[in-house]
C-alpha cells in the first residue's frame, strides 16, 4: 500500500495497529505528526472507520490544520467537517451544536485571557472585595485551575476563610458570565464534560460516534482533559463501562518533552492511561530525523537522571556529527559578545540566520542578548511576541464586533463605551452598572435607566451600536469588519496617533483575517468568526520577512528545530530554574525542558554559562549548570578552559567588590587571598564560587555558592578550601 511506503518497522507497526488502546512514544524528531496521520489515513481507506468516525485532537490549531492538510493529500476524502482540532475547539463545536442543552445561548461568546480578567474585576467590584487581599490575577488563576480539576465553586475544597471568599467570588463569577452569555476558555471544557456527563443520550450518541479517538501530545493533558477522554471513551473509575462497547484510544507523546506542568499539564496522564485502560500496545519511535548522534547523545544521557520515566533512547542514522560545544564566559556581556560572533562565522559558512536560534530560560535574559546584536548590526527576531488577537488595537475592534452580536456582553460594553473617547466617564458607567445591578439587566439594556447627561450620553452610544447591528445585517463578514472600523471611529482615532500608522495597518490586517476565515473555513457568521478570534489568539506564531537571527525561551522552541542551537545562561538557579528544586518535581521538568531545547539542534549544539550576571539588577556569581555535568565529556568540545580556572580577569568584576579583606588572618588562610566571584573547592561540598565576605581575622567568613548544594556561610580559618 502506497501509504505505507517509508515507514520505519516501528511506524509501520503503529499505524497497521489492530482496533485496540496504543500508546506511543514518539521521541523527538522521530515523525510522530506522520504517524498520526497515516494512522487516521490508513483505518479510513482499509473501512476501519468512516471519516466521521474520527475524533483526533491536538495542542495547536497550527497543527489541526497540518494534519487535515496532510490527510487531504493522502486520501481522495474532503476533509471539511471532520472532527479534528484542539480541545478547546472541539468543545466549542459540540456546545454550538448543544447551546441549548448546555444551558448557554446560541451566540455565545468566548473570553480569552484578558477579557476573563476583566469579567473577574468586574465581579470582585459587584462583591466590594479589596483587590490588594484578592488580586484579579491570582483569583483568575484560582477560577482556572479549579475549572481543570473538574470543580464548581461548590466542589472546591475550604481550607480557611481565604478559600471560602475565593471560592464565593468563583460563584459570582460564574454567575455573571452565565447571565451574560460567555465562557473562557478552561469554561468549554468544563462544560462539554459536565453535559456529557450527566446526558445520557448525548453521551452514547458520540459515543458510539467516535470508535476511533487519537490524541496528540498526550503528556500535556490535564486532569480534567484526561477525564473527559475517559467519559467519551466509554470508561469510568474502574475501567470500562457496563454494557458499553469502548473506543479505541490512540494516544501519542513523549512524557520526556512534558515542560507545560505550570499550565496544568499532567505527565502522570500517560502512566495511567497505561493502567487505566490496560494498554497491551507499547511502541517506542526512536528514530530520530533531525539530528545527529552526539546531539542525541547528549539528550539521552542528560534525561536518564530522571527517574519517573516511561523511557525510550533515541538514535540516528546520520552518523555521530560535531561534538557539543561548550563556553564559559567571564560575564552575561563576554557570553553575548561571543554569541554574536559565532553567528557571524556560521553566517559566513552560509547558515541562513534564521536557521540559528539562542534560546534562554527567563525573558529577562533576552536583554543583554538584544543589545549585543543591535550594536552588530545583526536583525534578530524575539519569538513569541503579542500575538496579532492579543494587541489592543485589535481587541478594541474585536469587542465592537462582539458586541454587535451579542448585546448583553458586559465586557466589550465595557471595553468600548468610551474608545474612543466619547466622554463616557468613570461615574456614569458607575450610575449604570447601579441601574443594570437592580434592574438584573445588562449594561447595555440598562442604558434608558440612566438620567442626565450621561444617560444622554450613553444612549448616543447605544444608537450608534444599533445602527451598526442594522447597516451591517446582510454584509458578507469582511465587509461588516470594515464598516464597524470605520463607523466606531477606531481608524480615524489612531490615523490621528503621531505612531498610529502600525496599528492601522493591524486593523486593516483583520479584514483579511474575516476574509481568509469565509475562504478557509466555509463559514460568514460573526459569531463562528468570533469563536475562531479567540480560539486564535493562544497560537505562537513566528514573525515572517527578513532572514533573521530567533530568539527565544526554551517554552516556545518546542515543536522547532534549527542548524545550530544556542542554550545560554546554563547557571545553578537559573537553568536549572531555583524555583525547580522547591516545588514537587520540579527538577525532572526543568531536565525536560532542557531535553527539549537540547533536541532543537539539526547539526551544531552550543551550551553556554556566564561566572557573573546581571539579573533582575542585580549581579549574581554563578556555578555552572548541573546538565553540563550530565552531558558526557566524550562527546563535547570545550571552547574555553574548564571550569573554575582560578582568578578571574579584572575586567569582569566591579572594583569595588574586587577583594576579599586582605587583613593578615585571611590572607593566612590562603597566600594568594581570596576574591568575589573566585572558585574555591571545599572537602564536602565540592566546587563553588564565593559570593559575599564578612568579618576579618579569626572572624572572617565567606559566604559562598555550591550549586546543587546551595549557599553556604563558611568560617575561612576552619573551612579548608582551596582555589579551583
Amino acid at each position: 500500500m502506497p501509504l505505507l511506503d517509508n515507514l520505519n518497522p516501528e511506524q509501520l507497526a503503529a499505524v497497521t495497529l489492530p482496533n485496540q488502546h496504543a500508546l506511543i512514544l514518539a521521541g523527538a524528531g522521530s515523525g510522530k505528526t506522520r504517524v498520526l496521520t497515516t494512522r487516521i489515513a490508513w483505518l479510513i481507506s482499509t473501512g476501519n472507520v468512516s471519516q466521521a468516525g474520527v475524533l483526533a485532537v491536538t495542542f495547536t490549531n497550527k497543527a489541526a490544520r497540518e494534519m487535515l492538510t496532510r490527510l487531504s493529500a493522502m486520501l481522495p476524502i474532503n476533509t471539511r467537517g471532520m472532527w479534528v482540532g484542539t480541545f478547546h475547539g472541539l468543545c466549542n463545536r459540540l456546545l454550538r451544536a448543544h447551546h441549548r442543552d448546555a444551558g448557554l445561548p446560541q451566540l455565545f461568546q468566548i473570553l480569552d485571557s484578558a477579557d476573563q480578567l476583566s469579567a473577574v474585576k468586574r465581579a470582585l467590584k459587584s462583591m466590594n472585595a479589596d483587590e490588594e487581599r484578592f488580586p484579579p490575577k491570582l483569583v483568575q488563576y484560582f477560577i482556572n485551575a479549579a475549572k481543570e480539576e473538574g470543580k464548581r465553586a461548590r466542589d472546591v475544597e475550604i481550607f480557611d476563610e481565604h478559600t471560602r471568599r475565593h471560592a464565593d467570588i468563583y460563584a459570582v463569577y460564574d454567575e455573571q458570565c452565565q447571565r451574560e452569555g460567555v465562557v473562557d476558555f478552561a469554561e468549554l471544557l468544563l462544560r462539554t464534560y459536565e453535559l456529557l456527563e450527566r446526558n445520557e443520550i448525548l453521551r452514547g450518541h458520540y459515543r458510539s460516534r467516535f470508535r476511533h479517538i487519537l490524541v496528540d501530545e498526550f503528556q500535556d493533558t490535564n486532569r480534567l482533559q484526561y477525564r473527559w477522554l475517559k467519559l467519551l471513551a466509554g470508561y469510568g473509575a474502574s475501567g470500562p463501562e457496563a454494557g458499553v462497547q469502548p473506543s479505541s484510544v490512540f494516544g501519542v507523546g513523549d512524557d520526556d518533552q512534558s515542560i507545560y506542568g505550570f499550565r496544568g499539564a499532567n505527565v502522570g496522564n500517560m502512566a495511567d492511561f497505561e493502567r487505566d485502560f490496560r494498554v497491551q500496545n507499547v511502541i517506542r519511535l526512536e528514530q530520530n530525523y533531525r539530528s545527529h548522534g552526539h546531539i542525541l547523545a547528549a539528550a539521552n544521557a542528560l534525561i536518564s537522571h530522571n527517574r519517573k520515566r516511561l523511557g525510550k533512547n533515541l538514535w540516528t542514522a546520520a552518523g555521530e556529527g560535531e561534538p557539543v560545544r561548550i563556553y564559559e564566559a567571564q560575564s552575561d556581556g563576554y557570553e553575548a559578545a561571543w554569541i554574536v560572533e559565532e553567528v557571524q562565522s556560521l553566517f559566513r559558512e552560509g547558515i541562513a540566520r534564521r536557521d540559528m536560534a539562542v534560546l534562554y530560560r527567563s525573558n529577562a535574559q533576552s536583554r543583554v542578548l538584544e543589545h549585543a546584536l543591535f550594536s552588530a548590526g545583526i536583525p534578530y527576531r524575539v519569538y513569541g511576541g503579542l500575538r496579532f488577537f492579543e494587541r489592543m488595537e485589535v481587541k478594541h475592534a474585536l469587542a465592537y464586533l462582539r458586541l454587535i452580536a451579542n448585546t448583553e456582553d458586559d465586557g466589550a460594553f465595557l471595553r468600548v463605551v468610551n474608545f474612543p473617547v466619547r466622554g463616557i466617564g468613570a461615574r456614569s458607567i458607575e450610575a449604570l452598572q447601579d441601574a443594570a445591578k437592580a434592574g438584573g439587566t445588562s449594561l447595555y439594556a440598562a442604558v434608558p435607566k440612566v438620567a442626565g447627561k450621561a444617560g444622554a450620553t450613553l444612549a448616543s452610544f447605544v444608537r450608534m451600536m444599533d445602527a451598526l447591528r442594522t447597516e451591517t445585517q446582510n454584509l458578507p463578514l469582511p465587509e461588516v469588519v470594515e464598516h464597524t472600523l470605520a463607523r466606531s471611529g477606531l481608524i480615524e482615532h489612531y490615523r490621528a496617533e503621531r505612531e498610529g500608522a502600525d496599528r492601522v495597518e493591524n486593523l486593516e490586517e483583520l479584514a483579511n483575517a474575516a476574509a481568509a476565515f469565509v475562504q478557509e473555513e466555509e463559514a460568514s457568521d460573526l459569531a463562528a468568526f468570533l469563536a475562531h478570534a479567540s480560539l486564535e489568539s493562544g497560537e505562537n506564531q513566528a514573525g515572517e520577512g527578513s532572514d533573521a537571527l530567533q530568539l527565544m525561551t526554551a517554552h516556545s522552541a518546542k515543536g522547532l528545530e534549527f542548524h545550530a542551537v544556542f542554550v545560554t545562561g546554563l547557571e545553578e538557579g537559573l537553568f536549572p530554574h531555583e524555583q525547580s528544586v522547591l516545588e514537587n518535581d520540579g527538577l525532572e521538568e526543568e531536565r525536560r525542558l532542557m531535553y527539549v531545547a537540547i533536541t532543537r539542534a539539526r547539526t551544531r549544539l552550543y551550551l553556554s554559562f556566564a561566572q557573573t550576571r546581571l539579573l533582575h539588577g542585580q549581579t549574581r556569581y554563578n556555578v555552572a549548570s548541573r546538565f553540563i555535568d550530565e552531558v558526557p565529556a566524550g562527546i563535547t568540545r570545550w571552547l574555553t578552559a574548564r571550569v573554575g580556572a582560578g582568578r578571574f580577569d579584572a575586567p569582569s568584576w566591579p572594583a569595588a567588590a574586587a577583594t576579599v579583606s586582605s587583613k593578615p588572618a585571611a590572607a593566612k588562610a590562603s597566600p594568594s587571598g581570596y576574591r568575589i566571584g573566585q572558585s574555591v573547592t571545599h572537602p564536602k561540598f565540592g566546587q563553588g564560587v564565593i559570593v559575599n565576605t564578612e568579618g576579618s581575622g579569626t572572624d572572617a567568613r565567606l559566604q559562598i555558592n555550591f550549586g546543587r548544594q546551595g549557599m553556604k556561610w563558611l568560617a575561612l580559618e576552619y573551612a579548608k578550601l582551596t582555589p579551583a
